[in-house]
C-alpha cells in the first residue's frame, strides 16, 4: 500500500520535469513504470512512458540530449524503452531511435578482450554498471532484428566480467576494471578498483536476469542463469540479518560510517524475486529472502511525515575518476551524498515491487 501511493505521487511530479538531456536513472524510473504497468494495467504508469516518448524522442528517432560522440553506454539504457513504446504505439520514430542507438553501439570502443568501454572519458575500463546499461538493449535488438547472431558477444562480455572482476575469496564483484592499469583507483597488478560497492553489483545482478528473460537461446540461459545463481549466493552472506538489507560497502559492516543502502538492496530483491519467477532460483530456498528485503525497504526506508511519503537512504551517485577524483576507496564511497526520493532508489523499488506483484498474481492464477 505504501509503495502504491508513493509511486503514484512520484510519477505525477516526474511527468512535470523538464531535462536538458535524458539520463539512465530517469530511464530506469520509466522501466520500473513499464514493469508496473505490465502487472497492474494502471494507465498512470503507461502515461508516464508515453510522455517520455512525446517529449524526448523526435520524428527521426533521436533521443533529446543523446550525444553519440560521448561514446557513453549510460546513455543507451533508456533505449530499452523504445521497444515498448513502439509495441504500444506503432510509431516508426521509435524503430528509428532503436537503430540510431544501435549504430552508436556498433562503433563503441572495446577492450582487447571485447568488452565495451564504459565511456570515452573512461577508456579501456569495464564497469559493472555498464552491463545493465547496454546488454539488455543489445540482446533485445539481436532478438528482434538480427537473428540473434551476436548473442555470443553479450555472453563473452559477461564471461570476461566474471574472469576479471570476481573475487574468488569473497565471492563478490569489484566495481570496475582498468585494462591498462593506469587509473588512480586501479590496482597496478590486477587493474581492479579497491571496493565492493553495493549498487554496482546490483546493476550486474539486474543485467543478468533481464538478459536471461529476453533470451530465447538455451546456451545463453545456461550461462546467464549460472552466473546469477553464483552471484546471489555470493552476496547473501553479507546481508544484515536484522534488517535484511545490504551495506553501501557490501563487506565492510565494520566501518562506522557504512550504512544500509536502499537502491542496491532493492536491486538484490529484484534479482532474487525475478530469478524465482523465471525459474533460475529455487523458490523454496530464495523467495522469502527476496520478500524480506522488499518488505524491509518499505518498513525501514519509507518515511511518512505530515501526510507525505519519502524514500530515504539512497546513495545519490558514485563512480571512479575520470582523473584523480573518486579513487574508489571506502572513504570515497561513504563520502557521497545520501538522498531522499533519489531516482536510483525509486526506480529499483518499482522494479522489485513489480516482481513481487507478478509472483503474487501467478500464485492466485493457480
Amino acid at each position: 500500500m505504501v509503495f502504491d501511493v508513493y509511486f503514484s505521487e512520484y510519477l505525477k511530479q516526474f511527468n512535470e520535469m523538464e531535462l536538458d538531456r535524458w539520463n539512465y536513472h530517469y530511464g530506469c524510473v520509466l522501466t520500473g513504470a513499464k514493469y508496473l504497468y505490465e502487472v497492474t494495467g494502471k494507465e498512470e504508469y503507461l502515461e508516464a512512458i508515453l510522455n517520455f516518448g512525446r517529449k524526448y524522442v523526435d520524428e527521426n528517432g533521436v533521443i533529446i540530449g543523446f550525444k553519440a560522440e560521448e561514446q557513453n553506454v549510460d546513455l543507451m539504457a533508456s533505449g530499452g524503452l523504445l521497444y515498448f513504446l513502439y509495441d504500444q504505439t506503432g510509431e516508426e520514430k521509435y524503430i528509428k531511435g532503436i537503430h540510431n542507438i544501435m549504430e552508436v553501439l556498433r562503433n563503441q570502443p572495446r577492450t582487447s578482450t571485447g568488452n565495451f568501454w564504459h565511456k570515452k572519458i573512461y577508456p579501456y575500463q569495464v564497469w559493472l554498471d555498464g552491463l545493465y546499461m547496454v546488454q539488455p538493449f543489445y540482446m533485445e535488438y539481436e532478438k528482434r532484428f538480427n537473428h540473434k547472431e551476436n548473442y555470443s558477444d553479450t555472453l563473452n562480455q559477461f564471461k570476461n566480467v566474471r574472469k576479471y572482476l570476481y573475487d574468488e575469496e569473497k565471492h563478490l564483484y569489484y566495481h570496475a576494471y582498468d585494462e591498462k592499469k593506469v587509473m588512480i583507483w586501479a590496482d597496478k597488478e590486477t587493474g581492479l578498483s579497491p571496493s565492493f560497492w553495493l549498487r554496482s553489483m546490483g546493476w550486474y545482478l539486474m543485467a543478468l536476469c533481464d538478459c536471461y528473460e529476453i533470451s530465447d537461446d538455451f546456451e545463453a540461459k545456461v550461462v546467464l542463469g549460472s552466473l546469477l545463481r553464483e552471484a546471489i549466493d555470493g552476496i547473501l552472506p553479507y546481508q544484515d540479518k536484522k534488517s535484511g538489507l545490504f551495506y553501501q560497502l557490501i563487506d565492510r559492516a565494520d566501518l562506522k560510517d557504512n550504512y544500509l543502502e536502499t537502491s542496491g538492496s532493492a536491486m538484490v530483491a529484484y534479482a532474487i524475486l525475478k530469478g524465482c519467477r523465471l525459474g533460475i532460483l529455487d523458490k523454496e530456498k530464495y523467495l522469502k529472502t527476496g520478500e524480506f528485503i522488499l518488505a524491509s525497504i518499505e518498513a525501514l526506508k519509507a518515511d511518512i511525515q505530515d501526510g507525505e511519503i519519502h524514500l530515504t537512504g539512497t546513495c545519490a551517485s558514485a563512480g571512479l575518476g575520470p582523473k584523480d577524483e573518486r579513487d574508489g576507496s571506502p572513504e570515497y564511497y561513504l563520502s557521497e551524498a545520501v538522498k531522499d526520493d533519489n531516482a536510483h532508489g525509486v526506480a529499483t523499488c518499482m522494479m522489485a515491487y513489480s516482481e513481487w506483484l507478478k509472483i503474487r498474481d501467478h500464485w492466485r492464477a493457480k
